[in-house]
């Protein structure tokens, strides 16, 4: 079986990779049976000079390649009929803008693998690029506090060459004694919580993060429960939440009250109350000054998160009495960041991160019969057609271009 290794073709530039040089050396050694071939590129953040001193096949024609991997979409034109395909492919949602790339997959005969469906019996994700996403989220979180209250100036994450050197760079850093709430338990959260800590930021419980003062920064992650509660007052437990979400409303505002920075690394799902409202942030008694958006769902639970900021220009302000964005340095204002592909800052650790996630959970099941089920789970489009997991997508695959919009 021969892999390749797709070039990133999606505008603007994504330096990412699913595999390392190095990674793909394990590989060939772990399985001699497969073939790795990697499509030349002049963005990716290893060259391709790195792979061929590895003696990977470095080649402008993957037509030979049974699976090809890549990390974003690839344009319609690009996809190669009758092939397997690996990327993100954004269309599991029904998103509007990709209707046409889902279309022209099944209509070559592809069959689609999405990264985020890859996961575990129990539905769980398997990979992704979470936690940097998180790393460098907690970094612009910092860096657009310095910047807002010209307290100090940080380079930008995408001209640093990985995580020890954002935690170099915040360390000389002095802060004062700053609150930050966090979000998030998964990926995304702990990402951020890896920058804290390695801080040395001291980790608050939510009683005391609520009711003492502290004469150093201090943050405290919080869960499900932490920022929703039930409308009759009851107490549960999280799978509640989880299966009826309709029945809680946000307990967010008493963070509101304290907190200087918000980091939101949760995942959001469909029926769960707003975390951050309007009337929260127009409250007399707000103190946020910067909202770190990292999941960035927009006009979604984080009432300040107007739009998805750039790598290029990552902040904006906010101002609640109008909820309208103004220029950040507005004295009125809230800092908010929200890139949407903050691990293309970090591209070497994510890609490194990436490939050794992938290395472990999916390249084994093309060899052991795919015995765990991991492909039979990730695969959206088989023959042509949308396999019985994905079946949900029938009317978004189906109806003409015209009538939708599609870009």
């Amino acid at each position: 079986m021969t892999f390749g290794i797709i070039k990133e073709r999606k505008n603007p530039p994504d330096r990412r990779v699913v595999f390392t040089p190095d990674e793909l050396v394990r590989l060939q050694q772990n399985y001699p049976n497969a073939k790795f071939k990697v499509e030349a590129s002049d963005i990716r953040v290893f060259p391709d000079e790195a792979y061929a001193k590895a003696g990977i096949e470095v080649t402008t024609d993957l037509t030979d390649c049974d699976v090809l991997i890549g990390v974003k979409e690839v344009p319609v034109a690009s996809l190669i009929p009758n092939k397997s395909y690996f990327f993100f492919s954004h269309t599991i949602k029904k998103q509007p803008y990709n209707r046409k790339l889902l279309q022209a997959i099944l209509a070559k005969n592809i069959d689609l693998y999405d990264h985020e469906t890859i996961v575990d019996a129990q539905n769980k994700r398997l990979i992704g690029f979470g936690r940097y996403a998180g790393i460098v989220g907690a970094y612009n979180a910092f860096r657009g506090f310095g910047i807002k209250y010209e307290l100090f100036q940080l380079p930008k994450a995408e001209n640093l060459s990985g995580k020890d050197a954002l935690v170099n760079q915040l360390k000389k850093q002095f802060l004062p004694p700053i609150k930050i709430v966090l979000t998030g338990n998964g990926k995304v959260g702990n990402g951020a919580k890896e920058i804290l800590d390695a801080l040395k930021m001291k980790q608050v419980g939510v009683s005391d993060f609520l009711n003492k003062s502290y004469s150093e920064p201090v943050y405290v992650q919080i869960d499900v429960l932490d920022y929703n509660k039930r409308k009759d007052g009851l107490v549960l437990n999280n799978s509640d939440f989880y299966q009826n979400p309709s029945e809680y409303i946000s307990d967010f505002e008493r963070f509101t009250k304290v907190a200087d920075i918000f980091m939101a690394g949760h995942f959001y799902g469909n029926g769960a109350p707003y975390i951050l409202t309007q009337e929260m942030l127009k409250a007399p008694d707000c103190k946020l000054k910067v909202v770190a958006d990292i999941s960035c769902d927009v006009n979604g639970p984080i009432a300040c998160t107007l739009k998805a900021s750039t790598i290029a220009d990552p902040f904006f302000g906010y101002l609640a009495s109008t909820h309208q964005e103004v220029p950040y340095m507005h004295p009125g204002s809230i800092l908010v960041m929200s890139v949407d592909n903050l691990p293309c800052e970090l591209p070497k650790d994510a890609s490194e991160g990436f490939g050794e996630m992938f290395s472990k959970w999916v390249i084994p099941a093309f060899f052991n019969g795919d015995q765990d089920g991991i492909l039979l789970r990730a695969k959206i489009t088989e023959n042509g057609k949308l396999t019985p997991r994905f079946a949900y997508l029938e009317d978004y695959v189906s109806e003409q271009e015209s009538l939708m919009g599609c870009q």
